[in-house]
């Protein structure tokens, strides 16, 4: 059996401290790469440490929180919520079991799914009052931008999400107060956190971790970032999209196979 199995399920922590409640808010489908973002919280966590024996220090161990991820979706406990790239994940709740009411989380992780989805009503419900939640931080990665916009959470906002669909989130009628998804990788608005495409989920989450001492210690959060190797990209991008240059060399190629 891996070393890993059921690592994050439950707090495993030997002593009082404390528990810090992911749920992973994934309704219809998502993104693998969006909801893979996850695992930084799962590798800063006591339980995933203390796992890896002698190849983490015991300083290490003593100062990382205990963490629990739960994958909450639309579908029954044990069910499998379908992602990208012929992946799924099983679900561990309902978004209506009382274990993950507003309330018991800390952090409600939003990855994307396909924007074009119609959201369950009371999915949107459960998002919109985990927003209102005093203590709950949401945090949404790439198009979860339009589940978010969908259940409410984006009115007055300053906001990201991809910088390739910015028109498309306006015309949505979200009423966010800016969109800087076009300059920025992620953005803080009070407790609602969002990012830009993609892997941008990994600079949110970094940045997150860092600016939330009472989860994470900063030194911690520094030692985790250099082993993933993540969190070292600026807020700001620094190059602009060149994505109609990439469509024009390919209609130049002209579906010529290349080497």
């Amino acid at each position: 059996m891996s070393i890993f199995t059921d690592v994050n399920k439950v707090s495993r922590a030997p002593d009082n401290r404390r528990v810090i409640r992911i749920g992973v808010f994934i309704p219809t489908d998502c993104q693998l790469l969006d909801a893979a973002s996850v695992d930084i919280f799962g590798s800063l966590s006591y339980e995933y440490l203390s796992v890896l024996g002698e190849l983490t220090a015991q300083v290490v161990t003593d100062n990382a929180p205990s963490v629990e991820i739960h994958y909450i979706g639309s579908v029954q406990p044990g069910e499998k919520i379908p992602m990208t790239s012929n992946q799924a994940v099983v679900a561990t709740n309902h978004y209506s079991d009382p274990e993950v009411a507003p309330g018991k989380l800390d952090i409600v992780y939003v990855p994307g799914p396909d924007p074009s989805s119609n959201f369950p009503e009371g999915a949107l419900e459960w998002l919109s009052k985990q927003g209102a939640t005093e203590g709950v931080d949401i945090l949404s990665v790439c198009t979860g931008i339009f589940l978010c916009g969908a259940a409410g959470l984006l009115k007055g906002r300053n906001i990201c999400g991809p910088r390739a669909m910015q028109d498309a989130i306006k015309e949505k009628g979200y009423a966010p107060a800016s969109m800087k998804g076009h300059e920025l990788r992620w953005i803080q608005d009070g407790n609602f956190w969002s990012s830009g495409g993609v892997t941008n989920g990994n600079d949110l989450v970094v940045a997150y971790c860092r600016a939330t001492p009472k989860y994470f210690p900063r030194p911690l959060v520094e030692l985790i970032c250099e082993q993933l190797e993540v969190g070292d990209r600026p807020q700001e991008y620094t190059r602009e999209m060149a994505m109609g240059k990439h469509l024009g060399d390919l209609i130049a190629a002209g579906g010529k196979a290349t080497t």
